[in-house]
């Protein structure tokens, strides 16, 4: 019997190369792939390194290392073009119009299980691999996604935006490790990458700081910081500086004070007190289902007993989930939850099972 073709994405890291010794140990006829993503020489220090974004010319090397010592074929795909216009593009404009974005999951949904996978599907692969922190189940009606074992290091949040579909065509080696034992596999396996640190940068930022990045793009649009009741406390240098909850960089006198509200059309900041941040609940858009019996249970009555995290870091709120209006969702907190961000995603989660999720549109009280 053949065996089993998987293309392996490789960021570079540690996990993505466990993924591939994994898959090599289980009897997979395996390639190595990166992805070329962003032109990162203006990035590079005078020692050829770019700190600790992912996926860099660093990173390339680093994968390519490692599929040559696991003696598999490797090579590199340049995906520049759909990444700028899929996720800088996006990246830039969410900021624009007053949301914060999280570019990782728009690159997960576009570039690894869009563009990728149908490149893995094009090569005659069976399956596509990462290194995400994350479990895939089959069952009767369909593939689920669940959450990492390791639940510090749990990426499942990044990954909503997937379908049955493609769930049934991916693998997550790592998904069922801790990150202490993927360190011990790619030691026992003498990978080069088994001590690499975390990556921690938005990789194509080669700028100081985000905020360096938009003023490089857009003009920035000085304007007025007012509290709740319109009186002017202060002056913003450009609205994309700032972000739901932001309490440094405001400089002004008394408070402290705390963003509450981005307000694109006045090009003013709302500020208040840290007793403001506070929500009761919110609007979702753009929502993709994971489990199509929770979809049509939501449909007939709303669902309860949901855990929703609004955003990566979140522990997660009991939430109950009713329709809105345009298909959008209206999610009710059993106790109300700090900073509800527009534009970042809300994701929503059966025990250990994610079922779903969409991108926050507001907060409502």
């Amino acid at each position: 019997m053949a065996k089993k073709r998987v293309m392996v994405a490789m960021s570079g890291g540690v996990d993505s190369s466990v993924a591939l010794a994994k898959l090599i140990d289980e009897g997979y006829e395996c390639i190595g792939v990166s992805m070329q993503l962003w032109d990162y020489s203006k990035k590079e220090d005078n020692k050829g390194a770019t700190g600790g974004s992912c996926c860099s010319l660093d990173d390339i090397n680093d994968a390519r290392g490692v599929a040559d010592r696991l003696n598999v074929p490797f090579y590199v795909v340049n995906v520049e073009e759909a990444f700028s216009k899929e996720v800088v593009e996006y990246f830039v404009a969410s900021y624009l119009n007053g949301q914060t974005p999280n570019p990782c999951i728009k690159c997960n949904q576009v570039l690894k299980f869009e563009v990728l996978l149908k490149k893995a599907l094009g090569l005659e692969a069976d399956f596509l691999a990462t290194g995400h922190y994350a479990r895939i189940i089959k069952r009767e009606n369909g593939y689920r996604l669940l959450k990492g074992v390791d639940k510090d290091k749990d990426q499942s949040y990044f990954l909503f935006t997937m379908n049955s579909d493609q769930l049934s065509r991916v693998l997550f080696p790592v998904g069922g490790m801790t990150k202490n034992e993927v360190r011990e596999y790619a030691r026992a396996k003498g990978l080069r990458t088994s001590e690499k640190r975390e990556s921690q940068e938005i990789c194509f930022v080669e700028e100081p700081s985000y905020a360096d990045f938009l003023s490089s793009r857009v003009e920035a649009r000085e304007g007025e910081i007012v509290d709740g009741s319109g009186r002017v406390l202060g002056s913003h240098g450009g609205l994309f500086n700032y972000t739901i909850g932001q309490r440094k960089g405001l400089n002004l006198s008394g408070g402290p004070f705390y963003v509450l509200d981005i307000d694109t059309v006045s090009n003013r900041l709302v500020v208040g007190q840290a007793a403001e941040l506070y929500s009761g609940g919110l609007i979702a858009k753009d929502i993709n289902w994971i489990d199509h019996a929770a979809e049509e249970a939501f449909l007939k009555g709303g669902l309860k007993g949901i855990s929703s995290k609004i955003r990566y870091r979140h522990a997660g709120v009991g939430s109950t989930l009713t329709p809105a209006e345009d298909g959008r969702i209206k999610v009710a907190f059993s106790d109300p939850e700090k900073a509800v961000t527009p534009g970042q995603a809300v994701v929503f989660y059966k025990g250990e099972e994610v079922l779903g999720g969409g991108w926050i549109e507001r907060a409502i009280k």
